[in-house]
């Protein structure tokens, strides 16, 4: 009975041992492929600005809530017509988003953290007028059918119409472009198309009724403070420190022991 268990506990523990290196070469394929796709020194500044995008978007509100909004409209923002064709290119730019940031990041090292830190600072730009200056506007009512109105209704079930100013999706479009215009790898037909996209976004975001006029002009401007100050002040070599203090902290330590066990 003895030697019974013994095997049963043998074949058990072969059985972890197996599904571990599995899972263990299936995580390891996975991040090789992500890899691929983009460098890892972009891995940390892309964690960063997703948190900070974040909290702009979720983390703000439970603070404003109960603060006076203001409402800066101006004529123009209601002479536009409301049309939900519009949603469509709107809920699109997600996707310019990421191949333009993956191209950015694929550039080079340096392009990756100056522009990525050049829209983190825009993201605490929006962050301080959100807490501070919380604005909001008036929706109308969409009704009819077909995709774009069921599409603009879901968009407006799923985001409130406050913390508009600036305006995160002008930003992005606007920073992807910013980025495209110092990438040597891509054509002028990949750097046109963004410009024209981002043009599009900032009309889109005035006939979808998702922003005011002003909160382009602010979109605008934040990133291009971010650009000024993350590349004439060097805020972006932060990430280097980074780096250097993991090789030193982590790395060295790992090969100087790695060394010693061979020996």
């Amino acid at each position: 009975m003895e030697r019974v268990q013994k095997r049963k506990i043998s074949v058990i523990m072969l059985f972890v041992v197996v599904c571990d290196s599995m899972r263990y070469r299936e995580e390891r394929g996975t991040m090789e492929r992500i890899f691929k796709i983009l460098p890892k020194y972009a891995i940390l500044p892309i964690i960063v600005s997703l948190s900070f995008n974040m909290f702009a978007y979720f983390g703000t509100r439970p603070i404003t809530n109960k603060l006076h909004h203001y409402d800066l409209s101006i004529p123009l923002d209601h002479q536009l017509p409301m049309i939900p064709f519009f949603m469509i290119p709107y809920l699109l730019a997600f996707a310019t988003w990421i191949v333009g940031f993956i191209i950015i990041c694929r550039e080079n090292r340096q392009l990756c953290y100056m522009v990525m830190t050049a829209e983190q600072i825009a993201k605490l730009f929006c962050v301080t007028f959100f807490l501070l200056m919380p604005t909001e506007m008036a929706r109308p009512e969409v009704v009819g059918d077909g995709l774009s109105v069921w599409l603009t209704n879901f968009v407006y079930a799923m985001d409130e119409p406050n913390n508009l100013f600036p305006s995160i999706h002008c930003l992005l479009s606007w920073l992807v472009f910013r980025g495209a215009m110092r990438c040597k790898k891509v054509g002028n037909g990949y750097r046109t198309f963004m410009f024209l996209y981002a043009i599009l976004i900032f009309a889109t975001v005035l006939l979808t009724k998702q922003h005011l006029f002003v909160d382009i002009l602010a979109g605008i401007a934040v990133v291009e403070i971010g650009l000024y100050v993350s590349r004439n002040f060097k805020v972006y070599r932060v990430y280097y420190l980074i780096e250097r203090l993991y090789r030193r902290t982590w790395l060295e330590p790992r090969t100087n022991i790695a060394d010693s066990t061979e020996r």
